[in-house]
């Protein structure tokens, strides 16, 4: 059933300009996107003059642009990062998403600030401080049933912004120092090198193993497409799909199947136009590490994908037998050439080829280490990926336009009108039903423009001859017009006065995990009436504590069946790296959080 009147914004990912039109065209109501640099994934940065460009396509169907400034910062970084902004504001982005919290000691322009997952806002105090702050939206925490994203919107009044769809870190969003510990490359400053992919032993403190080299930490996808409903009741105000660093191939896919679904809840979109493709997406048919809808419903599940963090893709068969390259599978398949197929040779996930099709078989390229009993999973369809490329995505605007003897009219959405009045006698047509068409076919010559014509009325009371080049000047000058009215008339989200009133802070005595790293952020905390015990890891290590590499949701000891609420053994837990380093595990039962030590 829809709901009548509500609306909620479809938040899209972009590296990069390609991405981020694809993903405008595909039907997304905003875009978030970094800069070329403080953004959290460092590898997806973009230049003043591209972003310029991505703002001005988007604002023609009422997109939003966010671009994320969400890195801890240095102190000799403080003067680039409030310049970047102040040019981020001049190209017309709608806000910046950010982590450090200098940025409320920056001289920065009136340009919306939200804050991003990162912040740990994770209490319903710290957003209600960082609402106090002016923040105009949060960035909820991964790990948030749709009981917590509830609390938090019957109880505050901020926007709001939940993922639904992607990679999912294992670890609390800004409190992950596992990177920057073991390589000096920091998640918190984008440079992620993503040590939670990697394949650990668990053991015990006597040496047994309980689990063997395995991805104990790496995470299944985030997707929340079945819970669309529930954020919508809960009056969230934008849907986020993960994937700065994902292809455009993902972005559309995503992008289109969400808005689909999105339409059929929801009344009013938040921006404008019609998307126009043919093409039915398909969530299962691009990179995901299996799904897993996390700890939305509150329940506590296998989050992790231990066997791969890898595509596997479909289940397409079991192989029956192998005879040079040809493969026979124990059931029919619907495989096409150029298909691309992974499965398991031993314990790694590998992958081939697939070069011609018979009636009871398939020839593959290097078939020599598929065995009898191998089970293949189809991880690139090439039928799927073909109708994908073939699909024209265009997002376009309905254009109405109405003629009579006085003046000509066009209008798009909202106020966007503009009119031409006739300042000379034109002719009378002497083949008046000719004039007509002649009017209908040169107004409708929109061509690459973002409008289509919805509806053109002309009344009867229109009799004149107008000339094809004269229309063709009319209908040139008026959509210069109405385009250029659209962007006078475009509404910025407002973020209020600078001169911000520090409030105190929730927590009192601030240690590492507040990410800490300069000067500014250092004096605003003590502005709020807190005592600052330690700088962020990437600035030192902490003076009095065994460093927390990560907390998370995800705990080895309820994967096992062997929770300390209910289990006999109480051993003490370690993770064991490929080099032979041990982590200690220390869970925290009452708030069913398991964390990772710095080895002692």
């Amino acid at each position: 059933m829809k709901r009548n009147f509500k609306t909620i914004e479809l938040l899209a990912p972009a590296k990069n300009k390609e991405c981020a039109i694809a993903a405008i065209n595909a039907g997304a109501d905003a875009i978030y996107i970094g800069p070329d640099s403080f953004g959290a994934r460092k590898k997806a940065g973009n230049s003043i003059e591209d972003l310029k460009d991505i703002v001005n396509y988007a604002h023609k169907f009422l997109v939003k642009i966010y671009v994320t400034v969400n890195t801890i910062l240095y102190d000799n970084e403080l003067k680039n990062v409030e310049k970047l902004v102040w040019d981020l504001y001049k190209i017309g982005v709608d806000a910046v998403i950010f982590q450090d919290f200098s940025f409320f000691k920056m001289n920065l322009p009136p340009i919306a600030l939200h804050a991003s997952t990162q912040c740990n806002n994770d209490t319903l105090e710290k957003i209600k401080f960082l609402k106090n702050m002016n923040v105009q939206r949060v960035v909820l925490p991964r790990e948030f049933s749709i009981d917590e994203i509830n609390q938090v919107t019957q109880n505050i009044d901020i926007e709001t912004e939940v993922f639904v769809h992607g990679a999912l870190c294992v670890c609390y969003s800004g409190q992950c120092y596992f990177s920057n510990y073991i390589g000096g490359r920091s998640a918190n400053r984008g440079e992620c090198a993503q040590p939670c992919r990697k394949k650990y032993s668990l053991i015990d403190e006597k040496g047994n193993v309980l689990l063997k080299d395995k991805y104990l930490l790496s995470m299944k996808d985030n997707n929340l497409s079945k819970h669309l409903e529930q954020l919508v009741d809960a009056n969230v105000t934008s849907l986020k799909i993960e994937g700065r660093l994902k292809d455009k191939e993902y972005v559309t896919n995503v992008v289109s199947f969400y808005r689909k679904e999105l339409d059929k809840i929801i009344d009013v979109k938040s921006s404008k136009g019609l998307e126009f493709f043919e093409f039915e997406p398909n969530l299962k048919k691009t990179f995901n590490r299996e799904y897993t809808n996390f700890y939305f419903d509150g329940k506590r599940k296998h989050f992790i994908n231990p066997d791969t963090p890898k595509f596997r893709g479909e289940k397409v068969a079991k192989v029956a037998s192998v005879k040079g390259n040809r493969v026979y599978l124990d059931k029919k398949s619907d495989l096409n050439i150029s298909d691309k197929l992974s499965y398991f040779f031993g314990d790694e996930l590998t992958g081939t080829t697939v070069t011609k099709i018979f009636n009871d078989s398939i020839e593959v390229l290097e078939a020599k280490k598929i065995k009898k009993g191998t089970i293949l999973y189809r991880n690139y369809d090439s039928t799927f990926f073909d109708s994908l490329y073939k699909a024209a995505f265009v997002r376009k605007i309905p254009l109405f336009i109405e003629a009579d003897n006085n003046k000509i009219t066009l209008k798009s959405f909202n106020e966007n009108e503009v009119q031409f009045t006739f300042d000379k006698n034109f002719e009378i047509a002497k083949d008046l039903n000719k004039s007509k068409e002649n009017f209908v076919k040169q107004f409708s010559k929109l061509g690459d423009t973002e409008f289509f014509v919805e509806d053109i009325n002309i009344s009867d009371d229109f009799n004149l001859f107008i000339p094809v080049s004269k229309l063709n000047d009319i209908r040139r000058n008026m959509i210069s017009m109405l385009q250029e009215l659209s962007l006078s008339n475009y509404e910025f989200q407002k973020r209020n006065p600078n001169d911000i009133k520090l409030l105190e802070y929730p927590i009192k005595t601030l240690d590492y995990s507040f990410n800490i790293s300069n000067r500014l952020s250092k004096e605003f905390y003590e502005g709020c009436g807190c005592r600052v015990e330690d700088f962020a890891p990437e600035v030192n290590h902490p003076t009095k504590k065994t460093l927390t590499l990560m907390k998370t949701k995800h705990c080895l000891r309820d994967y096992l069946g062997i929770c300390l609420k209910s289990a006999k053994d109480k051993k003490q837990l370690y993770l064991l790296d490929e080099f032979g380093k041990k982590y200690p595990l220390v869970f925290d039962c009452k708030n069913c959080i398991m964390k990772i030590e710095e080895p002692v």
